[in-house]
Protein backbone atom coordinates (compact mmCIF):
# COMPACT_ATOMS: atom_id res chain seq x y z
CA UNK A 1 0.00 0.00 0.00
CA UNK A 2 1.43 3.38 -0.97
CA UNK A 3 1.53 6.01 2.00
CA UNK A 4 -0.53 8.30 0.41
CA UNK A 5 -3.43 5.08 0.86
CA UNK A 6 -2.49 4.76 3.89
CA UNK A 7 -2.52 8.13 5.19
CA UNK A 8 -6.10 8.46 3.71
CA UNK A 9 -6.94 5.25 5.46
CA UNK A 10 -5.99 6.58 8.38
CA UNK A 11 -7.83 9.86 7.83
CA UNK A 12 -10.86 8.06 7.14
CA UNK A 13 -10.23 5.82 10.42
CA UNK A 14 -10.38 9.11 12.36
CA UNK A 15 -13.47 10.36 11.16
CA UNK A 16 -15.43 7.55 12.04
CA UNK A 17 -13.77 7.52 15.72
CA UNK A 18 -15.09 11.74 15.75
CA UNK A 19 -18.32 10.62 14.33
CA UNK A 20 -18.56 7.81 16.60
CA UNK A 21 -17.78 9.93 19.72
CA UNK A 22 -20.02 13.00 18.66
CA UNK A 23 -22.98 10.36 19.26
CA UNK A 24 -24.89 10.70 22.93
CA UNK A 25 -24.63 7.45 24.73
CA UNK A 26 -28.46 6.10 23.51
CA UNK A 27 -27.61 6.29 20.35
CA UNK A 28 -24.17 4.19 20.68
CA UNK A 29 -26.75 1.81 22.63
CA UNK A 30 -28.91 1.09 19.92
CA UNK A 31 -26.17 0.29 17.36
CA UNK A 32 -24.75 -2.01 19.57
CA UNK A 33 -21.55 -0.27 21.11
CA UNK A 34 -20.40 1.27 24.31
CA UNK A 35 -18.34 4.20 24.24
CA UNK A 36 -15.62 1.88 25.33
CA UNK A 37 -15.87 -0.07 22.37
CA UNK A 38 -15.19 2.72 19.74
CA UNK A 39 -11.54 2.69 18.88
CA UNK A 40 -12.07 -1.26 18.96
CA UNK A 41 -14.99 -1.36 16.76
CA UNK A 42 -13.58 1.06 14.38
CA UNK A 43 -9.95 -0.57 13.82
CA UNK A 44 -11.31 -3.98 14.20
CA UNK A 45 -9.48 -5.25 17.42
Amino acid sequence: MKIRQKIMEYAKLRRAVRELNALDDHVLSDIGISRSQIQAAVYGR
